[in-house]
């Protein structure tokens, strides 16, 4: 019977090693994970009367590998990646795509629970990598784990892409000896949490699309129609009216003062967004927005959602209480949010409920910090969480889409408008002269 050398992880964690002997590496998998390992590495141990030429043949086989691969080591490449490392490479190149986060975590978990080795399910994860970048990121991981380090430490070193939800949560799941169902859950809530995100963006488009072929429709009239137009009244001598004035002194800043206009323009865009990073402006916008009419309640229903869904799978997949909401204040978005769960933490580490300074903050809405205290009491709170993110959701997507249908109309309303006031102003001083000359 063939003996395999091993490295993986007990149910603490640790990392472990040793030789074991086994029908074949899948065999060896099963009986050690009944131990409560998780194999991250098996190699068949070398048998005590080889001879010097067969380590001679597998060194040259080694090195043939090493030469047709470019001088990397193929096999040791395939042993031990996550399939975030993906995100680490693309978002530093600035084209990052988290959909693909939730992709390759649910195809690992997938390869996992059929029973394929670690080293295995990342190695075929890792060939899907097809820029050199990626690559050596992933061969980053792949070495810091072959040295022994967990692979949420692994993870933690590239914390651009992998937050520190996602390498808490696979802690978590290296500890409790369920890392399969853990990856399960984060890639559900990383795809709810890019659905959302694309259901935002979505409806946020079409005034965007809107606003900015309006602007570009008016700089044409002023830039190219109004000043021919107007120069008809420049002899006439007449008062206009203040409406065309308007529109000529509008015309004439664009048209002559442009060189002025932009740098303004600009550097107003470049304070705004300076201020926003800081504590005190971001706090003022947040509230701000909060408080708008339509966007506000929108906004609040937003971060509500992730808080609830993202607590529930921390604390789902084993993550301490404490902790967890340390985790949650830095993804919801807003930073008057940020503070009441900050706050609350503080209220739950002198012994307090969750849902006693949710409440006190009037931030949340009563009904969710109502549904937390029952879950509370019930022992059911990452259902009772998962309940309203669930609930929350849903309203989300109608308040979308009635936003969606009203902005139609009005965006057309306001181009309307807007063109509307230019014809109104050009055509007004010839009518007044039709009057005048009658």
């Amino acid at each position: 019977m063939p003996v395999f050398q091993y490295k993986g992880f007990d149910s603490k964690g640790k990392p472990v090693s040793g030789v074991k002997d086994a029908d074949s590496p899948r065999g060896l998998r099963a009986a050690l994970r009944r131990d409560g390992v998780l194999l991250t590495d098996v190699r068949e141990a070398p048998m005590a009367g080889g001879s010097a030429a067969g380590a001679s043949k597998g060194r040259s086989q080694e090195g043939a590998r090493r030469r047709s691969s470019g001088g990397i080591d193929i096999g040791a490449v395939k042993s031990t990646l996550s399939p975030l490392a993906w995100l680490q490479w693309l978002s530093e190149r600035g084209d990052a795509n988290p959909q693909m986060v939730a992709i390759l975590t649910r195809q690992l978990a997938t390869l996992l629970r059929a029973g394929v080795q670690l080293s295995e399910a990342l190695a075929a994860l890792i060939e899907q990598a097809e820029r050199p970048g990626l690559k050596r990121v992933l061969s980053d991981v792949k070495v810091q784990v072959n040295e022994g380090m967990a692979l949420s430490q692994a993870l933690g070193r590239h914390p651009r892409i992998f937050i520190e939800l996602y390498t808490n949560l696979v802690s978590a799941g290296e500890a409790a000896g369920n890392l399969e169902a853990v990856l399960f859950r984060l890639a559900d809530f990383l795809e709810a949490q890019n659905k959302l995100r694309s259901k935002v963006v979505t409806a946020l488009f079409y005034p965007a699309a809107m606003t900015l072929m309006g602007s570009g429709i008016m700089a044409i009239l002023m830039q190219s129609v109004v000043p021919k137009v107007t120069a008809l009244y420049a002899d006439n001598g007449r008062v206009l009216p203040w409406n065309t004035q308007l529109l000529i002194f509008m015309s004439s800043l664009l048209t002559d003062w442009w060189w002025l206009v932009l740098p303004c323009l600009f550097a107003v865009v470049y304070l705004i967004r300076r201020w926003l990073r800081t504590p005190q402006g971001r706090l003022k916008w947040d509230q701000i927005l909060l408080r708008l009419p339509i966007f506000g309640p929108l906004a609040r229903m937003v971060a509500v959602s992730r808080f609830a869904k993202t607590l529930a799978t921390m604390l789902a997949s084993g993550v301490q209480l404490l902790r967890a909401m340390e985790i949650v204040k830095n993804v919801l978005g807003n930073m008057v949010l940020t503070r009441v769960v900050e706050e609350a933490r503080e209220s739950i580490r002198e012994g307090e409920s969750i849902a006693q300074p949710l409440r006190r903050s009037n931030q949340f809405p009563a009904v969710v910090c109502h549904m937390i205290a029952v879950g509370e009491r019930s022992g059911q709170l990452e259902q009772m969480l998962e309940n309203v993110a669930a609930a929350y959701d849903i309203e989300v997507d109608m308040k979308l889409a009635r936003m969606t249908a009203l902005l139609e109309p009005l965006m057309i309303m306001l181009m309307s408008s807007a063109v509307g006031f230019v014809v109104f102003s050009i055509l007004m001083p010839i009518m007044q002269m039709n009057e005048f000359a009658q």
